[in-house]
């Protein structure tokens, strides 16, 4: 599937705008890490911003959710690391590869990332650096949304903590005007 097909389908399957910044969040830090890691770019950044594409049909039955979606995507002939990967990060099987590993611990950083802007006065993303951002994971009533457990197995990528932040805010700063941020 090429990104403009995914586009399309993620304008029919999902209506949230938030969602859908946070689906292109996670495809720029996805496509950051590929490019970190020697991977194929476009097949990380799909991953990245499909990987939601069942998020508001399975709200109802949070169970479902990324299984749902697999499933569409490979009906879809979307290749199977990549539905894989969307399941492992649903939680519906474990993060075997560096894909599923990336996905995994990416898909909560881009909340946490979101919350440091919005409480910023001018609610940017250029306004935030990585410091900040530690700063507000530390604390455990803010954005609690997004689960610091697993933005920490980051480490199973050879990242420390403050390195993937960092990467993650530089990759959503490159973005901030499609985030409204």
């Amino acid at each position: 599937m090429e990104r403009e097909e995914a586009w399309k389908l993620i304008q029919a399957k999902v209506k949230n705008k938030n969602l859908k910044k946070h689906m292109l969040a996670t495809e720029a830090i996805m496509i950051d890490l590929a490019l970190r890691f020697g991977e194929d770019k476009e097949k990380w950044g799909l991953t990245g911003l499909l990987h939601d594409i069942d998020y508001e049909e399975t709200s109802s039955k949070p169970t479902q959710h990324g299984i749902v979606g697999a499933a569409l995507l490979e009906e879809k002939g979307v290749e199977g690391d990549i539905t894989q990967a969307i399941k492992a990060h649903a939680g519906h099987s474990p993060t075997k590869t560096l894909l599923d590993k990336a996905l995994y611990a990416v898909d909560p950083l881009t909340g946490l990332i979101v919350a440091c802007a919005l409480i910023h006065p001018d609610k940017k993303l250029n306004s935030i650096d990585t410091k900040f951002v530690m700063k507000r994971f530390k604390e455990k009533r803010f954005a609690a949304g997004a689960n610091r457990d697993q933005i920490k197995t980051c480490n199973q990528l050879n990242f420390t903590l403050e390195e993937f932040i960092d990467i993650g805010l530089k990759a959503m700063q490159k973005i901030a005007d499609k985030l409204g941020l």
